[in-house]
């Protein structure tokens, strides 16, 4: 398997861990068996929903489909988003939790890795 290959497969199975760790996070908080202090509702159900989007573009990935690009720009931009959105709640006064700043910032950052590697398997094609 030539390096790129490795390196989207990396890409790929660790957005499926990911994937599942946020699931696990955020269907525990959601269902009340983990208290998570101030809880931002919208950025709650996001990260949850997303966790399973995450799982089906680290499938993608890891089988090289060309789909999974485009995914993880959508998956990017919306964490981008749902950060901005989380930003004017902050500015707003609402109660929120600084591990949801940290929680936000590597989700965005590790998106946009993961998008850089992704965009291998397009140039490919």
């Amino acid at each position: 398997m030539a390096k790129t290959g490795l390196t989207i497969r990396i890409a790929g199975g660790f957005a499926v861990v990911f994937g599942m760790l946020t699931l696990v996070s955020g269907g525990s908080t959601l269902m009340g068996t983990l208290d998570m202090g101030a809880v931002v509702p919208f950025v709650l159900w996001f990260n949850t929903l997303a966790g399973l989007v995450y799982i089906v573009a680290g499938l993608g990935l890891w089988q090289g489909r060309t789909w999974a690009f485009p995914l993880s720009i959508v998956i990017f931009a919306a964490t981008l988003l749902v950060f901005a959105g989380f930003g004017v709640h902050v500015v707003r006064g609402g109660p929120f939790e600084m591990r949801t700043v940290f929680a936000l910032a590597l989700r965005s950052a590790v998106w946009g890795v993961i998008a850089l590697v992704a965009r291998q398997i397009a140039a490919r094609r």
